[in-house]
């Protein structure tokens, strides 16, 4: 019987790296996206091309209905679910500096890009726990995708940065509540990544990368960090729950 995996965000970007990865791993695919599903349909044909059923949930990850909804169709579609990846977030849609932010913008942010993650865990972890009590041959993981912005302050969006650090602890504290169930629970931090997100601050990050930021000179790619959840989702740091994996091109070394 296939793994499945439940992926969130996984209509583009880093999201959809993640799903065409595991896609290729064997896994078969729940997708969790805002999307339509008509505007989709050419990258759901592509997965299922690479021999996954996928199934779509349209879903806006911070409403607690939605969420809902999205473990029951996976439920009822599949049975059961070895692999969540919250990977589902949104940046501000203004920068705006911290003396001029509004608490709208805040609340939206930390809504979906930390609230949301947090209870759809909380959901999961628990049908896990059910899967893994009827089983003792079944493996479930828990893969949470953070960024940079979690250690790395930018006034400009101080809201984001907020979200992702929260992300960073949910991390640690569900690797220790899951523990005792066998369930590991990793961290994936991307850095500068090439995806819609960053595309209006493209100019920036192109100046960035020549003048030095980075230890590897180009852009992070969604597949780089696809790669990263699959060494985990494979169990390949199996002793290593609660851990960071950094995807940063070299940003977060410290130099002289």
């Amino acid at each position: 019987m296939r793994m499945v995996a439940l992926v969130t965000g996984a209509a583009r970007g880093i999201g959809l790296g993640i799903a065409r990865r595991l896609a290729c791993e064997g896994y078969d695919l729940a997708i969790g996206d805002i999307q339509e599903e008509a505007t989709v349909g050419d990258t759901l044909s592509s997965l299922r091309g690479q021999g996954a059923e996928v199934l779509y949930c349209r879903t806006d990850i911070g409403a607690p209905e939605d969420r809902k909804q999205l473990v029951r169709q996976v439920q009822e579609r599949y049975g059961r679910l070895h692999l969540l990846v919250n990977n589902a977030g949104v940046a501000p849609r203004e920068r705006k500096d911290l003396l001029e932010a509004t608490e709208e913008s805040f609340e939206w942010v930390l809504r979906v890009n930390l609230q949301g993650p947090y209870f759809l865990t909380q959901a999961v972890a628990n049908w896990m726990i059910e899967q893994r009590k009827a089983s003792g041959e079944y493996t479930g993981c828990i893969i949470n995708i953070s960024s940079i912005s979690a250690s790395v302050a930018s006034i400009n969006r101080g809201e984001y940065c907020i979200s992702k650090a929260g992300v960073s602890m949910s991390t640690s504290l569900w690797a220790i509540r899951l523990a005792e169930f066998g369930i590991p629970v990793y961290e994936v931090r991307p850095g500068i990544i090439k995806t819609d997100m960053t595309a209006g601050v493209r100019a920036k990050y192109d100046k960035l990368i020549a003048e030095g930021i980075l230890l590897q000179a180009r852009w992070g790619m969604p597949e780089d960090v696809a790669k990263a959840v699959a060494l985990l989702a494979h169990g390949d740091l199996a002793y290593s729950t609660g851990q960071v994996i950094m995807v940063d091109g070299g940003f977060s070394v410290q130099r002289l």
